[in-house]
């Protein structure tokens, strides 16, 4: 129920709805949004980078994880629900700062869930916890996205939703109030959903005082990173998904942005294409979790690189008047209807190739680690994991909205993505992976 719970923000907020809104309708013009959006998400992956590591070792040390999830994800909802005033052609800095609040309330909430995984099921079904709970997480993404776009967010043209409905509670569609109102809704789902786990899951119980924990997890924290030289595959996995999850951060982060920009798509065309990504997530990920305990984790993380490195290069071929950079093709036609033009179809298509490959790869990348990290040292480890998906994380947003800013064009920041993904798969293909039923001991 976490992934449930956490999924909105990832699906509402930095892909399909708010980070549209902001580049189309706060910022200045898609270009400028593109890059400050950026930036705002570099300076929140920088942030988790340092700390994650850090906390997570002294989460080990004091037993526990639910109240660091408690912690975090308040810090969540506050963020989300500030997202609500930002308003057409204002408000962009108090925008960026509740974005970058709720992006290390969300991520931090994740590295202490993640670290719960081994306690819950033996090692050889750690693929299909893992698998199944990016799927509902998915789904839970799919849902709430339904909400938005047939029930609060409306056309600023037509002022209807995509239902065809007037919005819920009165909401105005010329000040964008059912973009805005993805803020608090991702809040009060978050705060809702996830009760249950809060209720039901077992926790670890408590070893330390709070400050003996502190002190003790920092020395484990820094013996650890000593020693990392030891763990040699997982070292080299941590380096590996480093490199490759920041080019997913960033294409999804910036995927709604820049068929914005290219295609003029507003919140419906973005809303549907986002519930057809993560329909197709839903599945990617809970067949890919089977295929994780059939198959190992590295070959479904390899296998997902090369067809998101493939789909990359292939929507940067996408123009609205050209298809792989040389068919041309007619473009979009103002009220042609929902995705009319090949060009639109073709983004489409690819982009459900994208979310059927991103399921699997993060699910994955997760249980890999669960397998190479020593016993006892999970959350540790787990934020080690947070800081190498984050120590680039910062830098792939960064990139992208440097060369946005220097070159005007979405396309050419988009392409810095590829390098990831490329780099990332060749650096994973070093990993020597262990028995699905052993674990390192600490």
């Amino acid at each position: 129920m976490f992934d449930w719970a956490a999924q909105p923000y990832f699906t509402l907020i930095t892909t399909f709805v708010y980070a549209p809104y902001f580049a189309a309708a706060i910022a200045s013009d898609p270009a400028e949004g593109q890059a400050l959006w950026g930036f705002a998400k570099s300076a929140a992956g920088l942030t988790i980078a340092v700390f994650s590591p850090i906390l997570g070792a002294i989460a080990d040390a004091a037993g526990p994880r639910k109240p660091w999830i408690a912690g975090f994800g308040a810090l969540l909802v506050v963020g989300a629900c500030a997202l609500w005033f930002g308003v057409p052609g204002g408000g962009v800095t108090l925008v960026l700062v509740a974005f970058a609040l709720a992006a290390v309330g969300a991520e931090f909430a994740t590295v202490f869930n993640n670290a719960m995984m081994p306690h819950l099921v033996p090692p050889e079904r750690l693929g299909r916890l893992s698998g199944t709970g990016w799927a509902v997480g998915y789904l839970g993404g799919m849902v709430s996205l339904v909400v938005v776009l047939g029930f609060l967010a409306a056309s600023p043209q037509t002022g209807k939703t995509l239902l065809g409905l007037a919005p819920l509670f009165g909401l105005d569609a010329v000040s964008r109030e059912g973009d805005r109102a993805a803020g608090p809704l991702t809040a009060i789902w978050f705060a809702v959903f996830i009760l249950p786990m809060f209720l039901f899951t077992p926790d670890h119980p408590g070893k330390l005082p709070m400050r003996t924990a502190i002190r003790q997890g920092l020395a484990t924290l820094a013996a650890t990173l000593r020693d990392l030289r030891r763990h040699r595959d997982a070292a080299l996995f941590l380096l590996a998904n480093m490199i490759y999850a920041d080019g997913l951060v960033a294409l999804f982060a910036f995927g709604g942005i820049y068929a914005a920009g290219t295609f003029g798509w507003g919140t419906i065309e973005i809303g549907v294409f986002g519930i057809l990504l993560t329909l197709t997530g839903t599945i990617g990920a809970f067949v890919g979790g089977r295929l994780d305990d059939r198959l190992g984790a590295k070959r479904v993380i390899l296998g997902s690189l090369v067809i998101l490195t493939c789909a990359s290069t292939a929507i940067l071929s996408i123009d609205p008047d050209r298809i792989g950079f040389v068919v041309p093709v007619a473009p979009p036609v103002p009220g042609g209807g929902l995705y009319a033009s090949a060009a639109e179809r073709a983004y489409v298509a690819i982009g459900l190739l994208i979310g059927l490959a991103a399921g699997p790869m993060q699910a994955a990348s997760r249980t890999q680690l669960v397998r190479l990290a020593p016993a006892g040292q999970e959350t540790q480890f787990f934020g080690l994991f947070a800081l190498s998906g984050r120590v680039t994380s910062f830098l792939g947003p960064f990139l992208v909205g440097v060369v946005t800013a220097a070159t005007l064009s979405q396309k050419a920041g988009m392409a810095v993505l590829i390098a990831f993904f490329i780099t990332g798969a060749v650096v994973l293909a070093c990993v020597r992976t262990s028995p699905l039923s052993s674990r390192p001991s600490a």
